[in-house]
């Protein structure tokens, strides 16, 4: 969901010429107010912009004690904290929040740096965003997901567990992704998936109509598969075309038979008693189950690990 648009270099923050009428390097065009609230103005991509960007430390450091405005944004709502967090520049992110930059700023798709952090795979990033009071469940619009979504969807299980214990809502609903769960499983991240589901996330979810199960099925991840079924998801599901999950197989390969097998044979006490556990205990699943000082194959099995 999140993309990087470079400005072209026409469109950078010029050095100064020798021309005592040319503008300093503090002194940036403004040719409209923000629509997003008093955050700064709109501006074509600025030195403060570049040194965030590319983890220019100390110049970032220089340019905020000469006065540059920190919230400042280019004509895509995009301002120097969304550019340090999409390249996981750390040391850039502290000084920008630390100088008052606006931790939840939309860009005008709808990114904060937060789901710009997790798209980057950032844990540093986020956590100190979240620390600073960044929204974990930002409004979903048509155009982003939220920063579990984004976690899920490039397979970054460090952020997918930062978030959770952020208090990131595990069904929040993407027009383009689902559920994270089903975003997890569209891109084949089995740790993502494997972590949500231990967190409590519905794993029989639709997505008009269909679940996460139809898409494991459609990408032939037998691995998927197995754990899907493991916490309850049902093989017998129809999507809107009436397909279950076994439709979207190739007969005789190995997703096919094994959803078969999950088809014909009826679910083991043990296996009932896991599927129940999680939906009981649906977040608190790991913190209970670990306190229980159960052996470490029981435990395997409940978690699915």
């Amino acid at each position: 969901m999140i993309s990087v648009q470079r400005a072209s270099s026409s469109n950078f923050c010029h050095i100064p010429s020798k021309d005592k009428h040319a503008p300093n390097e503090m002194e940036i065009e403004a040719t409209r107010p923000s629509f997003f609230g008093e955050i700064g103005l709109w501006a074509v991509r600025t030195a403060v912009h570049e040194a965030a960007f590319f983890g220019h430390t100390l110049l970032l450091r220089q340019l905020i004690q000469s006065g540059a405005p920190v919230n400042i944004v280019n004509s895509d709502n995009i301002t120097p904290l969304h550019d340090a967090c999409i390249q996981g520049q750390i040391q850039c992110v502290r000084l920008l929040l630390d100088a008052g930059a606006q931790v939840d700023i939309r860009t005008v798709h709808g990114s904060t740096a937060l789901c710009n952090a997790c798209a980057a795979g950032s844990p540093e990033c986020a956590k100190l965003l979240l620390e600073y009071g960044a929204t974990a469940n930002p409004t979903l619009t048509a155009l982003t997901a939220t920063p579990l979504h984004e976690a899920c969807i490039r397979g970054n299980v460090d952020c997918v567990q930062l978030m959770i214990a952020g208090g990131a809502q595990l069904e929040a609903f993407d027009i383009h992704f689902g559920t994270p769960l089903h975003a997890a499983c569209m891109k084949q991240h089995v740790d993502c998936a494997r972590v949500l589901l231990n967190a409590g996330a519905k794993v029989n979810a639709a997505w008009f109509h269909k679940m996460a199960l139809h898409f494991a099925a459609k990408e032939n991840n037998v691995d998927l598969i197995e754990m899907l079924v493991a916490f309850g998801g049902n093989v017998h599901a129809t999507d809107n075309r009436g397909k279950k999950p076994i439709d979207y197989t190739r007969p005789g390969s190995p997703s096919a038979l094994c959803l078969e097998f999950s088809e014909r044979t009826p679910l083991s006490l043990q296996h009932l008693c896991r599927s129940t556990l999680c939906k009981t205990l649906g977040k608190r699943m790991l913190e209970v189950t670990s306190k229980l000082g159960l052996p470490f194959g029981m435990l395997s099995y409940l978690t699915c690990s």
